[in-house]
């Protein structure tokens, strides 16, 4: 298949992207070839009858190079997206309840294209400045199942290159991508802010800009030789002001999306330490997820501790790739 020809994945029934269809129970398997370097390989495999009518990824197999086998999940990733482990209960009042600080918006006229009319968050991990104000970052926030950090420091590669920094740079990006094709796009932050925002404020202002989709930018702070992207897929949670059951599904959808068109543009392998070789790791302990009320994933572009993919993530030639990646994939999402 040439580069130019990857494929569009079929697009399930949807009835409000929270639902499909009453008795629709018509079984569909897509195998999608990857576009990757020579020597690895790459498929997405969904079955909508398994994932109720969307698609579902059931098996997968990338690596970093070939023959390489997915190594089990590291225990040892530093720091989260988040943070560290929920925290107990401390003395901030419940968050949910907080309206957040004003977004980082294009209000200019936008350009006629494929998303006009659509609004897109995109949500910049962690804030160069929060190693400034540890004690407002480590203020726990009500995340619906526990409570969490505020927000963390982020990793950062061995050279002192920073996730809040790569996060921004490809944020910008992206925005510049997503508003030429005629999208609305809100960043949770723009710099501009001493520290945070916090988790929870980051999903509420997806959720006040009833944001079509929102995206978190990320870089992962693993051991050397976990290598490759993964993106974060919302579980099924309910508790306090989270319930997810309305956007699990279209998050599913949203993230295999990006995934597979990340490969493509990207020729990034899967991550070899995370979601099995799929691309895809489900979790339900982020309150940037739990909170959301909109189609929402993270995605780990690459592990900053390992120097191959280090050197990745510091090139701006290959973050644009990413950026663009990241877009074909919201763009496939929203476009039909």
């Amino acid at each position: 298949m040439s580069k130019g020809s990857f494929p569009r994945f079929p697009r399930s029934p949807r009835a409000g992207r929270s639902g499909r269809p009453a008795g629709f129970r018509t079984p569909v398997v897509v195998a999608v070839a990857a576009l990757v370097p020579a020597g690895v390989a790459g498929w997405l495999l969904w079955d909508a009858e398994a994932d109720g009518g969307r698609k579902a990824p059931v098996a997968a197999a990338s690596s970093a190079s070939p023959g390489a086998s997915p190594a089990s999940r590291a225990p040892s990733r530093q720091p989260s997206p988040e943070g560290k482990e929920p925290s107990a209960p401390g003395s901030s009042a419940p968050e949910g309840a907080r309206s957040p600080s004003p977004a980082a918006a294009d209000d200019g006229p936008l350009p006629d294209g494929p998303l006009k009319g659509k609004v897109v968050v995109v949500d910049p991990g962690h804030n160069i400045r929060n190693s400034e104000h540890t004690a407002e970052i480590d203020r726990s926030v009500d995340i619906g199942t526990g409570r969490k950090e505020c927000d963390t420091t982020g990793t950062s590669t061995d050279s002192g290159y920073a996730e809040a920094s790569f996060s921004l740079d490809v944020a910008h990006r992206l925005r510049t991508i997503l508003r030429a094709q005629g999208a609305k796009v809100v960043l949770t932050h723009d710099g501009e802010r001493p520290y945070g925002p916090c988790v929870d404020e980051r999903a509420a202002i997806g959720n006040q800009a009833h944001a079509d989709a929102a995206v978190s930018v990320h870089a992962d702070g693993s051991a050397v030789g976990n290598r490759g992207f993964h993106v974060i897929l919302p579980a099924s949670v309910k508790g306090g002001h989270a319930d997810t059951a309305p956007i699990v599904g279209p998050s599913k959808e949203l993230g295999v999306r990006i995934a597979g068109h990340f490969v493509r543009v990207t020729h990034s392998a899967a991550s070899n330490y995370i979601g099995g070789g799929t691309g895809l790791d489900t979790r339900g302990d982020l309150g940037g997820l739990n909170l959301s009320t909109v189609p929402k994933v993270f995605i780990e572009c690459g592990n900053m501790r390992d120097p191959q993919d280090a050197a990745l993530l510091t090139d701006g030639a290959w973050r644009e790739k990413a950026a663009q990646g990241i877009a074909d994939g919201i763009t496939d999402f929203l476009d039909g």
